[in-house]
């Protein structure tokens, strides 16, 4: 039989059983930001095997964000039709079988398949991971777990690092690219485990199931009342399809998910998670290993600034976090692009690295703390359950368009704009991304996903 439990003791118990499915859907996470981020170790060693020139290095590193672009949208159909589970299941098998493509390439059109590939698992997790959450999450909490995701990917990315860094004597990137096979398979066999998300149960016709999931979430809860709530919605909404994501009704939620998927990547962040050892290189340091040295620093500090993000966004809120974090990565840019820009000669080459160091610090305390959770927090929750697949597919779609984009074009813009132009135009970008916050983008700090949806009838 189970007792009435107070206050802590209660918020402990539902918060148990969520850090449990978040953290599980988590390590998708981790591996979209392993594979993300050890491309920037492994590229050096790639060009010195296959010689290549700056168009196709982009595509080397583009590949993955292409891919997740394409397998976002399937992604999306997965999850409105098999489940959000199912999807995350799907993103693990895929990693693993992409690993071992990479790792095995013996041409550069291989490497770029495999890497393609990678970017499906991407696509899929990147889809099913903060939707999965946060279907499973009591609103009270609800950032704080989804932001869990978003901190899985800062570890997968220094954990990239530091593979690539500890690789780096034997240039063996076969190696950092073949390892995110492992966690592909924990994620895929963990989440095999893990119950489905009530939501979809209900939009199933699987009521039975839905209330047993919702008794897991909270067990000292009205498991009836929530799911008569939930099944309210439904019929009040319906089941939505495709084509109403064109309707006038869905485009003011549409555009804030779009809107902020693009400006994520614009304001170039992947440039410097891709392309921070060779920024390092131009920058004066002296090898690819004091390099790579570097830009593992550079991960530790993501991983510890995105607990800011854990601590602050169910308890400041969405909106000031984006506004302070848009504002300190516009600044970090200016400076960075003014110091290569004055850093050619003299005493400035020699500070140059030192400024380069405290700049993309910064940049990336101020990205992990806003951009880099709240965009994924914002778009899992600012959509009708109606809808709510296939929106977040087009929502992360475009935000791995505007990334293949970046990643596509840093290097051509480094070698025929320089880097001072190449950081202004991030810097302008952000300063675009800042009116669309304090315009365009809803508080959503404590609202059920319900009551967000009505932020837009």
């Amino acid at each position: 039989m189970t007792t009435a439990t107070s206050g802590p003791a209660r918020q402990s118990e539902v918060s148990f059983f969520v850090a449990m499915v978040a953290t599980i859907a988590a390590i998708g996470g981790g591996l979209f930001g392993y594979d993300t981020g050890v491309i920037s170790g492994a590229i050096l060693y790639i060009k010195k095997e296959f010689p290549i020139d700056d168009a196709t290095e982009g595509l080397i590193v583009g590949a993955v964000t292409l891919g997740a672009l394409v397998a976002a949208l399937g992604a999306g159909v997965v999850a409105d039709r098999s489940g959000r589970r199912v999807t995350n299941i799907a993103a693990g098998i895929v990693f693993a079988v992409a690993s071992l493509l990479c790792a095995a390439a013996n041409s550069v059109p291989t490497l770029v398949a495999g890497r393609f590939l990678v970017g499906c698992g991407i696509g899929f997790t990147s889809v099913g991971g903060p939707m999965y959450i946060a279907e499973a999450s009591p609103a009270r909490i609800r950032g704080t777990f989804v932001s869990l995701f978003q901190l899985a990917v800062t570890v997968g990315i220094l954990l990239a690092y530091i593979v690539a860094s500890v690789f780096a004597p034997a240039a063996a990137w076969r190696w950092m690219l073949g390892l995110a096979m492992v966690p592909g398979v924990f994620l895929a066999v963990g989440m095999a485990f893990m119950p489905e998300s009530p939501r979809w149960l209900v939009k199933q016709g699987r009521r039975r199931d839905a209330r047993a999931v919702l008794v897991q979430i909270d067990p000292h809860g009205d498991p009836d009342a929530e799911l008569a709530r939930l099944e309210r919605d439904l019929a009040a909404e319906g089941q939505g399809t495709w084509s109403e994501l064109l309707e006038r009704a869905l485009r003011p939620a549409l555009l804030v998910g779009i809107g902020l998927a693009v400006f994520q990547q614009v304001t170039g962040i992947n440039a410097v998670i891709y392309y921070a050892p060779q920024i390092f290189l131009a920058a004066g340091f002296r090898s690819d290993v004091t390099s790579l040295a570097a830009t593992t620093g550079i991960g530790i500090i993501n991983v510890l600034a995105t607990f800011i993000a854990i601590w602050l966004v169910d308890r400041a809120g969405r909106r000031p976090l984006l506004i302070c974090g848009v504002l300190g990565m516009v600044a970090t840019l200016v400076v960075l692009g003014l110091a290569f820009r004055g850093g050619a000669a003299g005493a400035a080459a020699r500070n140059l690295g030192l400024i380069t160091v405290v700049c993309l610090a910064a940049y990336i305390v101020f990205f992990a703390f806003s951009l880099g959770p709240i965009v994924w927090l914002m778009i899992s929750e600012i959509y009708p359950l109606r809808n709510r697949a296939q929106a977040v597919a087009v929502s992360t779609a475009s935000n791995w368009g505007a990334n293949f984009l970046v990643s596509l074009t840093f290097p051509v813009m480094t070698t025929r704009l320089g880097a001072p132009v190449t950081f202004f135009t991030y810097a302008a970008l952000g300063v675009l991304t800042l009116v669309f916050v304090l315009t365009r983008v809803p508080e959503t700090k404590g609202k059920t996903l319900e009551e967000i949806t009505g932020f837009w009838r």
